[in-house]
């Protein structure tokens, strides 16, 4: 095999640079390996988790509840064989790629050249794989298994290889993510480079939170309070109409003014198509509202809790944006795994609205939106400095019945 000195030195440069951004954490240790489930195991001061190759993706995440209970509060399937052969393929905790979340129209310019990717969502009459991209297309990163670089009982790195041309992007990215456990704590960090072409890259985390571990109607599903007053709207695809709102006080989107529960709207008729066509709920891209200067560890994104086991999360991230989703696409068919729920007879599955998912990222869809002026944190080339991603999710125990609205804001 030969190589060309151009993208032997790109591979080179990438390296060193790599390097020089992931945490002295990722160096490998005494791994044990797999479980018997295919599942690796680290941990921190009162908090545990299990990874998977597929998609590099977090299968589960224990703490205890206020009673002392563990509680599994991420979506995700017992066996890690599994993950590749369900055909729903939910994004179970995976980290999608090389674009996250959507691009319309399934095409994007780049120093005046149009590129054309695959598409894997919105089917029309004579386009039956869709008309745009979610989450990099139909075998997107979290579809792909990673290569475990590192393994330590507190942390956890994962790498991939996305080859020139792979659903259309240009040029080779290499990516290293690492997962770190900490005094309850769950950090990640994420970082790619491209090799050889310019390209668009944006990554983020899926999260898929089950905080209550039990069947959940939407009227009581958890408490959110993401710090964000502006909002991208959507077409009736779900895509970002380039617009940017303000949240109203009080209005469906708002959970700015003050915290309150996921469903709480959800008897309004005016949540239908709130989230794309005939979609009732939240699918929504939230931009964060920060006060320059500020330190991302000092200043949360979001907080998300659990009036009935009394876990609380609060995000902190390095990104300027926050995806809300509550699960509208679960119809019930999910099961739950062995480590979740109650076993008192009750459905063991995921109902519609059941959950929620999380995504720290950057601006959805900015690569179509020049007028926003996220080409820099969207778009980078041989040379660049690297793409990078961090969060942590701080957790913590709130014994609170209700919310601060009280019955029904829990």
């Amino acid at each position: 095999m030969h190589f060309s000195t151009s993208i032997l030195l790109a591979l080179a440069a990438s390296t060193s640079t790599l390097a020089a951004h992931i945490s002295r954490s990722s160096i490998p240790g005494n791994s044990t390996g797999p479980d018997a489930n295919g599942k690796y195991t680290i941990s921190g001061p009162g908090i545990r988790a299990n990874f998977i190759p597929y998609g590099a993706s977090i299968s589960n995440l224990f703490l205890n509840d206020t009673s002392g209970c563990e509680r599994d509060v991420v979506g995700g399937f017992d066996n890690a064989s599994y993950y590749s052969v369900d055909r729903q393929h939910p994004h179970f905790g995976g980290v999608p790629g090389r674009y996250a979340n959507r691009i319309k129209n399934s095409s994007f310019v780049i120093d005046g050249e149009t590129y054309n990717i695959l598409p894997n969502e919105n089917p029309e009459p004579g386009s039956p794989n869709g008309v745009d991209t979610l989450h990099g297309g139909p075998d997107g990163w979290d579809w792909r298994n990673w290569t475990v670089v590192a393994h330590t009982s507190s942390s956890i790195t994962f790498s991939l290889v996305d080859p020139d041309g792979m659903e259309g992007f240009p040029g080779e990215v290499v990516s290293y993510v690492t997962y770190t456990m900490g005094n309850r704590t769950w950090d990640l960090r994420m970082v790619a480079v491209a090799t050889t072409k310019v390209t668009p890259i944006i990554h983020t985390g899926i999260s898929t939170a089950s905080p209550t571990t039990k069947p959940a109607p939407p009227s009581t599903t958890p408490s959110t309070s993401p710090t964000a007053a502006n909002a991208s709207p959507q077409t009736p695809s779900s895509s970002p109409t380039g617009d940017i709102q303000a949240n109203q006080p009080l209005s469906l989107n708002d959970f700015y003014s003050t915290p309150k529960q996921i469903g709480a709207n959800f008897s309004n008729p005016d949540l239908l198509g709130n989230c794309g066509a005939n979609c009732t709920g939240y699918d929504t891209c939230y931009l964060t509202n920060r006060i320059e200067p500020y330190g991302w560890k000092e200043v949360p994104v979001a907080r998300l809790r659990s009036a009935w086991s009394g876990i609380q999360v609060d995000v902190f991230t390095d990104q300027d944006a926050f995806q809300v989703y509550s699960c509208g696409g679960q119809n019930g068919s999910m099961a739950l795994k062995n480590t979740q729920g109650l076993h008192d007879g009750t459905p063991r599955t995921i109902p519609q609205y059941g959950c929620v998912v999380m995504e720290v990222e950057d601006w959805i869809d900015g690569i179509n939106q020049p007028e926003w002026g996220r080409q820099s944190k969207q778009v980078f080339g041989p040379g660049d400095e690297p793409y990078v991603l961090q969060a942590s999710y701080v957790f913590s125990l709130n014994a609170t019945e209700v919310g601060l609205l009280g019955e029904g804001s829990g």
